[in-house]
């Protein structure tokens, strides 16, 4: 036996127990079970502790060892009773005696103590064992409830279960009050997404397609709101009511461009980006990019206007419906807008395009393909590209050069020089812009068509209205009522084209009078062409007005 070891340990790993009487103290470890059966019981332990003349010990910390199971030593009590050979003979003859009315009258019970949690909400019973350790009765515990206030919620079964041992229990719980939920907005869109590359279909990143904004159409639903509710009272172990609290409200995030429908959805009142700040929802129409659009924007296809501050880099796209505003430089991009205005140059690279349904303005085009609805302003030179304007092409400030590819306009070319000494080509042509012609031949044959249906329906329908048409068929009714209706969006659709047409011829008789101004040199190897008729500039033209007169080009001062 160990120095320090005053009596022989009782149990084991296989007992599922293990109590040790050192000099310090009893200690006692409790070892986990596998989950099946309990190999022992409290009563168990109290049993040996008593036989090894352990008394003093707290039975409440006793019982939470065991249900822990933790595999720990833990200290139990700090002295016991040394008892001697003949002394446990005449104890062992004690406890194996019968036990007497006066022995069970003597033990007393133990105190009953009921917990309160703070929010009235449970109350816990537990018992004092330094007055006994007797278990009290159903009647005691639900005395002792009553005693305390504790009216609602008490639960009979659990009662009858806590009176079986010493270890605490709920006795009572109340109803739990269900607060109300607070409003919420539920946004219809995603800005996760937002400056991170597209994945494919392959599962592979697009980094020219960064996502720098979420785009919405005017009508598109940008966010819900759902309002608060107002909560279930609950009732506490007292029986007092437990009101509950109304969620709070939150105001609708309506932003610029945005409207309040329904008193609960918000909508986008135009087309544009989507500008969430938390507390507002915005849809602005404008996006403005601060630096250039390379490898760090991806490509930008927005619905609205763009402002670039930087150059837009060889091989990206910028596209967008309203205007398009660049800083910097395009080179060998392609652009597409509204109208669009380049502060710096056009370096094509003879791959990129700058295209506008209305009009172009920059400093420069070189090896550029340049196109508009109306007009295109060039600062300083054109060289070696090739441009197309429905109404005008202006080269006029700085050198005002057209040197080399080739320029056409509907009505007007002006510039300063066209050529050079070198005798480069260059072509330049005015008149009818065939795009619009070719529009005119559409709509005019369209026309055709859509009168001749209506005039075929006109004379089926005045055939009919002589004929008592309650004595058809339903099939044919039908037939008659879709030709009814057909007519008069037919008849719509035929006015605007009417329209159109005569805008066209308006627009092709003024193209009749093209002409080109140059206001110093024409050169050697410029090929001209107005309305079809083409002269090719064998010598050097000065300050000159071209235009067609009898079928040649007359060349007028400027």
């Amino acid at each position: 036996m160990d120095d320090q070891t005053l009596r022989p340990s009782v149990g084991g790993p296989d007992a599922g127990y293990l109590l040790e009487f050192l000099q310090d103290g009893v200690f006692v470890t409790v070892y986990p079970s596998d989950g099946t059966e309990m190999l022992f019981e409290l009563s168990d332990v109290r049993q040996t502790l008593q036989d090894n003349g352990v008394i003093d010990y707290d039975v409440i910390e006793l019982s939470k060892i065991i249900r822990e199971a933790a595999g720990v030593r833990r200290k139990l009590a700090d002295e016991f009773v040394e008892v001697k050979p003949e002394e446990e003979e005449e104890i062992s003859a004690q406890e194996n005696a019968p036990e007497t009315e006066a022995d069970t009258e003597n033990e007393e019970l133990a105190g009953i103590i009921i917990d309160i949690s703070r929010d009235q909400m449970i109350a816990t019973v537990r018992y004092d064992t330094s007055k006994g350790t007797k278990l009290p009765q159903v009647e005691d515990i639900k005395a002792a409830l009553e005693e305390k206030g504790v009216v609602y919620g008490i639960n009979e079964e659990t009662i009858k279960n806590g009176v079986t041992s010493l270890t605490p229990f709920v006795a009572a719980e109340g109803k739990q009050v269900q607060h109300g939920e607070n409003a919420r907005i539920e946004r219809k869109f995603d800005l996760s997404q937002k400056n991170r590359p597209k994945i494919d279909e392959f599962n592979r990143a697009d980094y020219k397609d960064m996502g720098l904004f979420v785009l919405v159409k005017k009508g598109d639903l940008l966010a819900v709101r759902i309002p608060q509710t107002e909560g279930t009272p609950g009732k506490n172990i007292f029986g007092l009511d437990v009101p509950a609290r109304t969620g709070r409200p939150i105001p609708m995030p309506q932003g610029k461009n945005t409207e309040v429908r329904n008193e609960n959805e918000l909508y986008a009142m135009i087309d544009g980006q989507i500008v969430d700040s938390t507390r507002k929802i915005d849809i602005d129409p404008h996006l403005d990019i601060r630096s250039s659009v390379g490898t760090g924007t991806g490509n930008i296809d927005f619905t609205g206007s763009v402002s670039i501050k930087g150059n837009v880099e060889a091989g990206f796209v910028v596209k967008a419906t309203g205007d398009i505003e660049i800083g910097g430089m395009v080179n060998g991009a392609e652009v597409y807008g509204r109208n669009v205005m380049i502060k710096g140059g056009i370096n094509g690279q003879n791959r990129g395009i700058v295209k506008a349904v209305e009009d172009v303005q920059a400093q420069f085009a070189e090896n550029a393909n340049i196109e508009a609805g109306r007009d295109v302003s060039i600062v300083d030179a054109i060289l070696h590209s090739n441009v197309r304007a429905g109404n005008r092409v202006y080269v006029e400030e700085r050198r005002g050069i057209i040197t080399g590819g080739s320029v056409a306009a509907g009505e007007e070319i002006r510039c300063k020089m066209v050529g050079n000494a070198a005798a480069v080509v260059t072509r330049m042509a005015v008149g009818v812009d065939p795009t619009v012609q070719q529009r005119y031949i559409e709509i005019c044959r369209e026309c055709k068509e859509d009168r001749g249906r209506l005039k075929q329906i006109t004379q089926m329908l005045n055939t009919l209205s002589k004929i008592d048409v309650s004595r058809l068929p339903q099939q044919r009714i039908d037939q008659i009522n879709v030709l009814t209706r057909s007519q008069f969006p037919l008849a719509g659709k035929i006015k605007r084209a009417e329209k159109e047409i005569q805008s066209l011829e308006e627009a092709m008789g003024r193209m009749k009078d093209g002409k080109i101004r140059v206001a110093d040199t024409v050169y050697p190897g410029v090929r001209i062409t107005i309305n079809s008729v083409i002269m090719n500039v064998q010598s050097s033209i000065r300050r000159c007005l071209l235009t067609v007169k009898d079928e040649r080009i007359d060349i007028g001062t400027y």
